[in-house]
């Protein structure tokens, strides 16, 4: 088995996606790496860096989809991108997963038309691992695969979740949050108030109520469930909340000498570890669930690691079997049968 890899995508590439590929058979990867892209351009690096052939093989791919082009026309006019070629390859047995930096609009464009959806779901989600405050890993979806969503979306993307954290991850009973303005069952919209009920009839979740955006990364969740278009300015939001509070923290110990000794020699390993912590280049890719085949989007500008961390994350995706998995409990008659008022 062989995961495909979007030599070409994000804003480091292809050299930060090479390292990772490298850094992820080095570190005991245990499946081959087929990187997607010019096959000219992605030798050349080898040859540079003098980095080893070893379980790695090239697709070669002659085109390459940006994120300022619309990406359903991207979709259509770049039939030899990076991306359709590598999810045309994920058809075929001998690849089990296709991780991209790539243009997210473009690669969800194309898993829809190419893989297809695994049978049973309404809608594919893009879910992401956020670091919480508790030191674990909280499920975060959908982040921006579906800007309107029905109820019954919502209720696939918590069953979703809730298989992927429990064999992927191995939490045992994934506590489930669905996303409101406020954690009693009356607050929210009529999206909220339709699937609240929907979630507690569930009897294979542990679905715990509803979770105002403030605690997302509180870590008293492990799955939390929104809209495709909440969900991203939720976690657009979030993103620009850690990177402005971080920036203010240093701008502030630069502005005093007694602040600079005390970071210098008391509180610099406190401050990096906590920077370490909500790097989102340390927690992998967002996986798009729900499609035939793990397809998992990594970050724009990710770094070495974060392929790295995404090759590994896919690893597990596959001996799991996720993909299988989600399609069995989709059709457990209380999920497949459920009636919405």
């Amino acid at each position: 088995m062989k995961i495909l890899l979007d030599a070409f995508g994000g804003d480091n590439s292809p050299s930060e996606v090479i390292k990772g590929a490298i850094d992820y058979i080095n570190e005991g990867g245990k499946l081959e790496v087929c990187l997607v892209g010019m096959e000219d351009e992605i030798n050349k690096v080898f040859e540079e860096n003098k980095y080893s052939k070893k379980n790695i093989s090239i697709l070669n791919a002659t085109e390459v989809i940006t994120c300022e082009e619309s990406p359903t026309e991207a979709f259509r006019k770049k039939p030899n991108s990076s991306i359709c070629v590598g999810l045309n390859a994920l058809k075929e047995e001998e690849y089990g997963a296709f991780v991209s930096a790539g243009s997210t609009g473009a690669l969800l464009t194309a898993a829809v038309f190419k893989s297809g959806r695994i049978k049973g779901v309404s809608r594919p989600a893009l879910a992401t691992l956020l670091p919480n405050v508790k030191g674990g890993k909280t499920m975060f979806l959908d982040c921006g695969a579906n800007a309107d969503c029905k109820p019954q979306n919502l209720l696939h993307f918590a069953v979703m979740a809730d298989v992927y954290m429990k064999n992927v991850l191995k939490i045992e009973n994934p506590r489930i949050g669905l996303l409101s303005n406020g954690t009693e069952d009356q607050k929210g919209n009529e999206l909220i108030h339709a699937v609240n009920p929907a979630l507690k009839s569930l009897t294979s979740i542990n679905f715990i109520g509803n979770v105002e955006g403030r605690d997302i990364i509180s870590g008293d969740y492990d799955i939390v469930v929104a809209d495709g278009f909440s969900g991203n300015v939720a976690l657009k939001s979030l993103e620009g909340a850690i990177a402005s509070l971080l920036t203010i923290l240093k701008g502030n110990i630069k502005k005093s000498l007694s602040a600079i000794i005390g970071y210098k020699l008391f509180m610099g390993k406190a401050f990096k570890n906590t920077k370490k912590v909500l790097d989102y280049n340390s927690q992998g890719g967002a996986v798009f669930l729900g499609v035939n085949g793990v397809v998992i989007k990594a970050h724009g500008s990710s770094k070495a690691v974060s392929f790295k961390n995404s090759l590994f994350q896919a690893e597990e995706a596959i001996k799991t079997d996720i993909n299988a998995q989600i399609a069995e409990r989709l059709q457990d008659s209380e999920v497949k049968d459920y009636k919405f008022e």
